[in-house]
């Protein structure tokens, strides 16, 4: 439903009555004015009620009134703004404006539970009381609001059934449940709603059959969103709905096999969305017949198969055919959204593409077995988004991608591309991520990309470039997150302006040609000197310029414990540095070990010596630390024992010696983690370090092997009192909790909840080593 101002939308509502304040003849009822204070006193905002003062409740903000009687007929508290949250509960004083016929109370932070009362305010029209915090199931009582015609309870945390009394509504046009948590199955008796125009209840935990009896009075159903639950459609073959649909999506819910037929009897669909719908086969051919009033389409991850006319019957429209086995060649339209991933296309990117499709915004092909080169006409469209990355493309990048102004990413990794990178790449300054890697691309890295100032993921990783890195990256890619140089033949020293990154969260450039020793300078790259932010989401934004386009998913491949993983929507998880298969020297960088946010730190097969540092304990973020193959030497510090999230360990092949601290996490590590070190003895090695039989397991060197263990005469008695106290602690555990139920019962609950948060630590420190693969 189009936005309606608010009070044309009473108007329209309540024409009877006279809406302009200014007429105002009367003052409101007394009845009603008490009725609304005590209202006030359930909320704890105290400027969209600040106006509330006085005897005449008509002139209070929201409040609107009839001007013959002064009845108060509308009340609209919501705050779009979002700006006074302060909250509270519906008291059951609002019951008493019998004249009340609508109501808004969304946006207000509200909780507790749906009051039935609600069921008494007969007069009520328009019901809102969207986005807030409600809880438990809608109450029945809502079937006996004969009059409503708009009902919405959507952005809440309500449970439990659909009332089927919300079927005797017999006025009701719009419907809107969705985002909650509502379950069990859609009830019948909303196939009676003969005025419904619109139902929502999309993102619920809905299940069961959607059968024709649902639909079997809603000849006026315009829009329809079942998405994001778990129903199932069961009609005929040669079902005819009775309404003729504009939008309707059905994501998530199970069509198939077949194509749906009975979508063909529908002549108005704008918006149409079966994606995830288990529909197999070809899409019929008179299916495109329909398609030219189509603004949306999305038919993805199904297992349709065949190929798709070369010219779509839509314009400007959102298309989506990704994850499907389509193939052929890749059809083309005059859209601005065009997703045709992860299917099987092959055959060129058609050359007039630009013409074509002029006003093309996201094109992602992403995943299918294209041939041939990336056509230059590209650079006359107004692209924001591309992805072209896992095909079959060769030749070189054309420079015409430079025209590109209005390009946030560009994503052509996974190819067979030539040549250099374009100069022309250096007039892109809207870039915000660019993918290059696993190509075929040569020469160095070109001065013009220190143009690309708002740059955030810059990979170009298994390529051929050559040089030295470029000492500017630091100053003038500022706001650089993810930097990817791996396995090219980069040479010469590591620019020590990379430590001016203070953005930079993932640095890979192993599998290079660099020498010289790291960088003291880089303990200060800002960004993994702290936890990486988990809930944070990376989006595309234009420069100059508001929002956020959300229908981009970058992919990041970071190579960790020697498997490339693939991170979308976990990429601020990354926190890493990979400086493996260099020519690095130097003694081990102890300024390292500020960066207490890594989690990934690879400095294998380098030529650095020196001692590990006391303090890498401090990292204790580290789930994976190899330092394998260099030339370092003295003792494995006793604090690595206290790192609890390291999960991989490769100390191996170095001049390290000394008793192992094999305890705490460090047993969880086999020999090959320490092979290679002559001078290292004890657990897990077969080699025994000098002193006692008991190879001093507590990680302590006792070098002093002639040394007699004062103590000996003692052992018998030390072992029995070991033995009693360990009985005496399990006779403990048993009956403490019993004796604190015994005191107070209710403090049984805290007892459990801190084993269960015990027990979460431990299982999500194994749980965070998956690093969430995607």
């Amino acid at each position: 439903m189009e936005t309606v101002p608010f009070l044309l939308l009473i108007c329209l509502l309540i024409g009877q009555y006279v809406c302009d304040r200014d007429a105002q003849l009367v003052q409101c009822r007394a009845a009603d004015r008490e009725a609304l204070l005590d209202f006030k006193m359930g909320l704890n905002d105290t400027y969209l009620l600040s106006s509330w003062q006085g005897t005449d409740c008509c002139g209070w903000s929201g409040i609107y009134c009839d001007n013959a009687t002064g009845a108060v007929i509308a009340l609209d508290i919501s705050d779009p703004s979002g700006r006074h949250p302060l909250g509270g509960e519906i008291r059951p004083s609002l019951a008493e404006l019998k004249s009340l016929k609508y109501l808004d109370l969304s946006l207000n932070n509200l909780h507790g539970r749906l009051p039935a009362f609600l069921g008494n305010m007969t007069s009520l029209m328009h019901l809102d009381l969207s986005q807030n915090y409600f809880i438990g199931e809608i109450p029945d009582s809502l079937g006996q609001l004969k009059n409503l015609t708009l009902l919405s309870l959507c952005y809440n945390l309500l449970e439990g059934l659909i009332p089927a009394s919300i079927g005797n509504l017999h006025h009701l046009s719009h419907l809107d449940l969705s985002s909650n948590k509502l379950n069990g199955t859609i009830p019948d008796s909303l196939g009676m709603l003969s005025e419904l125009i619109s139902l929502d209840v999309y993102m619920n935990e809905l299940k069961g059959v959607i059968s024709e009896t649902h639909f079997l009075r809603l000849s006026k159903l315009e829009n329809l969103w079942l998405s994001k639950n778990s129903l199932i459609f069961n009609v005929r073959s040669n079902w005819v709905p009775p309404f003729q649909i504009y939008e309707i999506d059905l994501g998530s819910c199970y069509l198939g096999p077949s194509f749906p037929a009975w979508l063909r009897s529908q002549q108005h669909i704008t918006d149409l969305d079966i994606s995830n719908c288990n529909i197999s086969g070809t899409i019929p051919n008179w299916f495109w017949d329909m398609s030219g009033e189509l603004a949306s389409l999305n038919v993805s991850f199904n297992h349709l198969e065949g190929h798709l006319p070369n010219l779509l019957n839509v314009s400007r429209a959102t298309v989506d055919f990704s994850h499907n086995n389509f193939q052929g060649p890749i059809p083309l339209a005059d859209l601005s959204f065009l997703e045709l991933s992860n299917n099987q296309f092959s055959g060129p990117i058609p050359s007039n593409i630009g013409q074509v499709m002029p006003y093309i915004m996201f094109l992602y092909l992403f995943g299918n077995q294209l041939t041939g080169e990336i056509p230059g006409s590209i650079g006359e469209t107004i692209i924001v988004a591309l992805d072209l990355s896992r095909n079959n493309l060769t030749g070189s990048i054309p420079s015409s991608m430079g025209n590109c102004s209005d390009l946030l990413a560009l994503d052509l990794q996974d190819n067979n591309l030539s040549g250099g990178i374009p100069r022309s790449m250096g007039q892109l300054h809207q870039l915000q991520t660019l993918h290059l890697g696993k190509n075929r691309l040569s020469g160095e890295i070109p001065s013009s990309l220190k143009c690309l100032t708002s740059l955030e993921t810059l990979d170009l990783s298994n390529n051929k470039l050559t040089g030295k890195i470029p000492p500017w990256i630091g100053k003038a890619l500022s706001f650089l997150k993810i930097l990817n140089l791996r396995s090219n033949n980069f040479y010469g020293e590591l620019p020590s302006g990379l430590s001016d990154l203070a953005s930079l969260q993932f640095l890979d450039i192993a599998e290079n040609q660099l020498n010289g020793s790291f960088p003291s300078a880089f303990g200060n790259l800002k960004a993994m000197t702290h936890l990486q932010n988990i809930t944070q989401q990376r989006c595309l934004r234009r420069v100059f310029g508001r929002g956020c386009y959300n229908e981009y998913q970058e992919n990041i491949f970071a190579t960790i414990h020697g498997h490339e993983l693939r991170y979308t929507k976990t990429v601020s998880l990354l926190a890493g540095i990979d400086l493996s298969g260099n020519n690095l020297s130097g003694e081990f960088p102890k300024d390292i070990t500020k960066l207490v946010g890594l989690e990934v730190l690879n400095l294998s097969r380098n030529y650095i010596s020196g001692q590990i540092p006391e303090n890498i304990s401090e990292m204790r973020q580290l789930l994976s630390l190899d330092l394998s193959s260099n030339s370092l030497s003295g003792p494995i510090p006793q604090g690595m024992s206290s790192m609890t999230f390291l999960e991989s360990l490769n100390l191996s092949n170095n001049n390290l010696s000394g008793r192992i601290p094999y305890k705490s996490q460090m047993t969880t590590f086999r020999a090959s983690s320490f092979a290679g070190n002559s001078g290292l003895c004890g657990e897990p090695l077969a080699l025994k370090c000098p002193g006692n039989d008991s190879n001093n397991k507590d990680g302590h060197d006792d070098s002093d092997s002639g040394r007699k263990d004062e103590a000996d005469d003692d052992n018998g008695f030390i072992g029995k009192l070991f033995y009693l106290s360990i009985g005496m602690g399990f006779a403990v555990g048993l009956v403490l909790p019993f004796l604190i139920f015994a005191i107070k019962r209710s403090w049984g609950g805290v007892y459990f909840a801190l084993v269960d948060v015990i027990a979460y630590r431990l299982s999500s420190r194994k749980m965070k080593t998956v690093f969430i693969k995607i």
